[in-house]
């Protein structure tokens, strides 16, 4: 009953009109494929107190509506100036307005007081906190830190583990293998916050990397690393692709 046939519905009960036919005829769309239904559904005693009752729920609901129409025109004037960083930090995948705006609003935008993209995360209690024992470190729980960021962060990071053929929903399955889904929305929402530093400072947007980006990293870095192992015992090494 909240779309436009339910408010007529409810708003001719108000007015007196108790006649189930009248009121299921009233319906729209997909709905008047339902009409017998939706007049057994109507069924019923409605007496003056229940229309006087409704009447008052219907007010408080356009007082509502109202308002937030004021509140997102106000919001609207007050984000003319950051359209750009919006705009760009709606490339993001998982990212829409909303998030960009929650982003926005909770970060300042200004990235000048961050020195790098791992303390914004730390700022944002987006990172694991420390867990080290007998010289080992173990996996440790985030900190409390922004709830309407991490809030935002962890619906973005939901949004984005669903983006086909994205970097960031490989990331999601990488990590989940070995920590599990929370975890991995954890890591993929600490992923988006990073990508955002470097948006908001250097004003670009989002290049998309593809879903084997990570795979290609950790080559690369298993390349380096066996290079530097030969030529510790005193190879000279040159690496040429296979055909």
């Amino acid at each position: 009953m909240g779309g436009a046939s339910g408010r007529a519905m409810l708003t001719a009960l108000v007015a007196g009109t108790t006649d189930v036919t009248v009121l299921a005829n009233l319906a729209r769309g997909m709905l008047r494929k339902k009409l017998p239904e939706l007049q057994r559904a109507l069924q019923g005693r409605f007496r003056p107190h229940h229309a006087f009752l409704l009447e008052q729920v219907l007010a408080k609901i356009d007082f509502l509506d109202e308002a937030l129409e004021r509140l997102t025109a106000e919001i609207d004037r007050r984000l003319v100036p950051f359209e750009p960083v919006l705009a760009a930090l709606d490339t993001i995948p998982g990212v829409d307005r909303i998030g960009a705006m929650s982003i926005v609003a909770e970060t300042g935008a200004d990235m000048h007081r961050f020195p790098t993209a791992g303390h914004l995360c730390s700022w944002a209690a987006m990172c694991p906190g420390h867990n080290e024992s007998a010289g080992k470190r173990h996996s440790g729980k985030t900190r409390k830190g922004n709830r309407y960021l991490r809030a935002t962060l962890i619906q973005t990071g939901l949004s984005a583990m669903r983006k086909n053929g994205s970097a960031l929903q490989a990331r999601y399955h990488r990590v989940k293998r070995h920590r599990g889904h929370k975890k991995a929305v954890v890591a993929v929402g600490h992923q988006i916050l990073e990508i955002a530093f470097y948006i908001m400072r250097d004003a670009v947007t989002y290049q998309e990397l593809g879903a084997d980006y990570f795979d290609r990293r950790h080559a690369e870095r298993a390349i380096r690393r066996h290079v530097r192992q030969l030529e510790a015992l005193g190879f000279r090494v040159t690496i040429e692709k296979a055909a």
